[in-house]
């Protein structure tokens, strides 16, 4: 599934508010920093990922990495931050940031 320029306009503004979730450094992407992103997307559909890493290739590397892995999509890159985002059917609403910032700064 592609999200459309609409969803990512609207996804980057709940994402602006949003704090790192998972931090990624010179470690890479461990089996329990894939856990925690798993697990951290399927409560909150939309999570942003702090990558601790000096080089922009080793960040791009890991970033891709970690989207192949979690299935997620990526929504925005900005320097050391990616928002990512994957659908869950079943999220729970008080927790997912689509459902809890629904209407935020006006969106409908």
């Amino acid at each position: 599934m592609s999200l459309s320029q609409a969803q990512k306009k609207a996804f980057r503004s709940i994402g602006h508010h949003l704090d790192p979730v998972v931090t990624v450094s010179e470690n890479g992407a461990s089996e329990g920093v894939l856990a925690e992103l798993d697990r951290a997307l399927g409560d909150h559909e939309l999570v942003k990922v702090k990558l601790a890493l000096p080089d922009r290739d080793d960040r791009a590397a890991m970033l891709d990495e970690l989207v192949a892995a979690s299935g997620a999509e990526l929504v925005q890159k900005i320097g050391k931050m990616a928002l990512l985002y994957r659908h869950n059917p079943r999220v729970n609403p008080k927790l997912s940031n689509i459902t809890r910032f629904e209407n935020h700064h006006g969106r409908r």
